[in-house]
């Protein structure tokens, strides 16, 4: 039941709106009878600063921004602030069209724009006191509700009579149909449904055509007064309020008494969908989530919001679920502290194809593949590899990888304090020696690692000091996953980006990505670095990274300091793949968790049944112009052969998520019989390959190396 206060409300509404009804009546009676020339110089004036009423754009309403998957049909989000979903006339059924000009503009087709005598009929009702009624056509209403909109909430003369004005110009526009096709899809039926087909969904679950005699004359009864005749929370006054729209369809001959008769013995029986997320984001929210912000960086929170925009984006549905599936399968045996993030990019195009930012994104709506910068660790030496070959130097060039060095006053270490003596490049690389590439970078210059990162794809400003080897700096999943797939495509740059199209309400496409890229190395370069990088997952680090099919990848594991970062980041043809598992607050991990066994799971999953590609290769193959820092003359075969260089099994970067049972740490051994070992072996047993991270490596007491001289061979 409604309060008596409310009613009282109520009721003081309806006689300021009969005394309103009774000034325009004056009004107008003034300005056709009397002629006042007063009168009719105030209303010149009123209409002085009108909106532009000529241009159909002025009309449009908010509509909801649909994003779609790369398919086009898979629907991810729907962005609006208000819920509307507009249709055409058409598939609005009789019932809500006829039984709306039925309720509020019995004399629609009749008038021109302003019903004379319908305003003349509500100031005698209203005045008289023998009942309530407006005088707004339907036109009207629908000015009231777009190009005056601003205006809404001013109950003056002056919005009346400008109101007036272009609702007569509207009808020289366009057709009666299609100003109730508009005002259909523009009034409001309360609950946050904008126009009769997001009512029917919202109330009914059912489009408008299908709704029932009771149905339509329940929402059309709704926007006379959206709160107080709103089903779900006054189902009293929604009642009776339809029962009088069905007494208004009897009267204008829209239904038959037996129709009218057995409506309002129906009661009201809704079948409400609310929307499951107030965001509007339905799927894959981290990555829906980044559309949007997306957006928000090239478009106003109006076009967005209001503009009714189609996206396309670049996500690729099964590619996003098997990375779903990868990373809940590694989630599930972590603590749950702990988290994951990965981004995987298609290196031909640019867009991103999966994204996985975390373990919920309702938790806190915080993307860690987007938002987060970690320190990559040794998946930065990725780029020091490059700016070597670039530079020049050969991959078989040997490197100081003993346990510990100082360079210039830095200390720095192999995890554990493995020793592995002098190693070729492509051997230092996969078992990730942090001696070895931290004299690496020193000889080339930390200015060229941190110029070739960002010729690859890191977007952040990095500082040229020499632990940017061992990834000391912060960076963002997505940004390692596009540079990589510089790496992995032979040498074009292109932004990662999630949205591959947009076309506005009218259908006009407004933007289209550009996959063209820009060549910035050379493909011999990247050819000679994947080469090495295979040997990561072959017989280095990331053995666990290994496909399936036999389709050949590259990559790179890394580790930060404290174990509180563990990458991988592989390529194959078809993808790169940047993965990241750590803590939203700093948290030290087992050191046995590792992430190339990600990789592993998801590219098997989305390559199963695929034909084997290879990377880009190059007719031309690099001058190397330094073979030897010093220690000789390195290997000169591709991978090493003598059995001391047999890389075992990583305890660092162990394929399980459960620690060893050799009760060993890497370097524990020493070096005897047939070269370096790990692990505890001896005599020829091998090494142990590990993700060694230098634990805070102090910097000297210097200011950064000066950017040098430094050129990107490129294709001609």
């Amino acid at each position: 039941m409604v309060s008596r206060a409310r009613r009282s409300r109520y009721a003081a509404r309806k006689e300021r709106a009969g005394f309103r009804l009774g000034i325009v009546g004056i009004v107008i009676a003034a300005i056709l009878g009397i002629g006042c020339l007063g009168t009719l110089g105030v209303c010149f004036a009123w209409l002085q600063d009108l909106p532009d009423y000529t241009d159909a754009s002025a009309y449009n309403v908010a509509e909801k921004t649909k994003v779609y998957a790369s398919d086009g049909t898979t629907l991810l989000a729907e962005l609006y602030l208000e819920n509307r979903d507009p249709i055409e006339l058409s598939e609005m059924g009789d019932y809500v069209t006829k039984g709306t000009v039925a309720t509020e503009d019995e004399r629609f087709y009749e008038h021109n724009g302003v019903d004379l005598w319908g305003i003349l009929r509500a100031v005698w009702v209203n005045v008289t006191g023998t009942g309530h009624e407006g005088a707004s056509t339907i036109t009207q209403q629908f000015v009231r509700n777009t190009i005056l909109s601003d205006e809404m909430q001013e109950s003056t003369l002056k919005r009346k009579v400008r109101e007036a004005y272009i609702a007569i110009q509207l009808e020289q526009m366009y057709s009666k149909d299609e100003i109730l096709q508009m005002y259909l899809n523009t009034i409001n039926y309360g609950q946050g449904a904008y126009g009769i087909q997001a009512a029917a969904e919202l109330y009914f679950s059912k489009n408008a055509k299908d709704l029932t005699i009771a149905e339509a004359a329940t929402l059309i009864g709704i926007p006379q007064a959206p709160t107080y005749n709103n089903p779900i929370d006054n189902p009293d006054n929604c009642l009776e309020r339809r029962n009088l729209v069905l007494d208004r369809m009897l009267t204008n001959g829209v239904i038959t008494q037996e129709e009218h008769d057995a409506a309002q013995a129906e009661p009201i029986s809704l079948n409400v969908t609310m929307s499951d997320s107030n965001d509007g984001l339905y799927q894959y929210k981290y990555f829906t989530s980044y559309v949007r912000d997306t957006l928000l960086e090239d478009y106003s929170s109006d076009e967005v919001f209001k503009g009714g925009l189609t996206v396309i984006t670049t996500l690729d549905v099964n590619t996003q679920n098997a990375a779903e599936q990868a990373a809940d399968a590694k989630l599930s045996g972590l603590s749950d502290n702990l988290e994951l993030a990965m981004v995987a990019v298609d290196p031909d195009t640019g867009f991103i194809k999966a994204m996985v930012g975390g373990r919920d994104y309702d938790t806190d709506e915080y993307n860690l593949a987007t938002q987060a910068k970690r320190q990559p660790g040794s998946s930065f030496k990725t780029f020091t590899l490059l700016a070597a070959l670039n530079d020049g130097v050969s991959p078989q060039t040997n490197l100081n990888c003993t346990s510990h060095v100082n360079i210039d006053g830095w200390e720095v270490e192999n995890y554990g304090g493995s020793d592995y003596g002098t190693r070729s490049i492509a051997s230092a690389f996969a078992v990730s020696s942090n001696t070895g590439f931290a004299e690496l970078c020193t000889e080339i210059g930390p200015s060229k690692v941190a110029e070739m990162a960002n010729t690859c794809g890191i977007e952040q400003e990095l500082q040229a000091y020499p632990s940017i080897t061992l990834g000391a700096q912060e960076v963002t999943v997505r940004e390692m996953a596009q540079a990589y797939a510089t790496i992995a495509n032979g040498g074009t740059k292109r932004e990662a980006v999630c949205i591959q199209s947009i076309t506005d309400a009218s259908g006009n496409t407004i933007f289209t990505a550009d996959t063209t890229g820009e060549k910035v190395l050379d493909t011999s370069l990247t050819q000679a670095a994947t080469e090495v990088m295979e040997g990561v997952i072959t017989n280095g680090t990331g053995r666990s990274a290994a496909i399936s099919n036999g389709q050949p990848a590259a990559g790179k594991t890394g580790t930060s300091e404290n174990w509180r970062d563990k990458w991988f980041c592989g390529i194959t043809p078809q993808m790169s793949v940047a993965i990241w598992i750590g803590g939203r607050e700093e948290v030290q991990m087992p050191s046995y968790v590792a992430a190339d066994d990600v990789f592993g799971d998801f590219m098997s999953t989305i390559l199963e049944g695929q034909p084997i590609e290879q990377f880009p290769t190059s007719d031309e193959e690099l001058e190397y112009t330094t073979t030897d820092f010093g220690h000789g003359e390195g290997a000169t075969g591709e991978a090493p052969e003598h059995e001391g260089d047999t890389v075992q099994t990583p305890d660092e970067e162990t394929t399980t998520d459960t620690p060893s049972d050799s009760g060993t740490t890497p370097g524990d051994g020493t070096n005897t019989g047939g070269g370096n070992t790990g692990g505890g072996d001896t005599g020829g047993g091998g090494d142990t390959p590990t993700e060694p991270e230098d634990p805070d490596p102090e910097e000297p007491e210097q200011p950064p190396v000066e950017s040098q001289s430094y050129y990107v061979r490129r294709v001609a």
